[in-house]
């Protein structure tokens, strides 16, 4: 699974380089699905940044690679950030 999302990472980089930004992925669970990321540069104070990484990268992640189940971010601090949607 690492391997596919470290793949698909690198297809998406190109947008996400092209706002001034960056990915970079940090972790994935294979028994969760949970796949960690850390934005950089203009996606760090971006407003759309979490629809970015939710409705953009987590879909993407979802359709393409088996097993996955969540992205996440970890923001400049390493911590987590978990997004709830009303």
């Amino acid at each position: 699974m690492q391997a596919e999302v470290e793949r698909i990472i690198e297809i998406i980089r190109p947008a996400i380089v092209a706002d001034e930004g960056d990915i970079d992925l940090v972790d994935v669970d294979e028994v969760t699905g949970i796949v960690t990321v850390e934005l950089h540069g203009a996606c760090v104070t971006c407003p759309a940044s979490t629809q970015t990484l939710k409705a953009g990268i987590e879909r993407i992640m979802r359709d393409r690679v088996p097993g996955v189940t969540e992205v996440v971010e970890v923001n400049a601090l390493g911590m987590s950030e978990t997004f709830v949607t009303l």
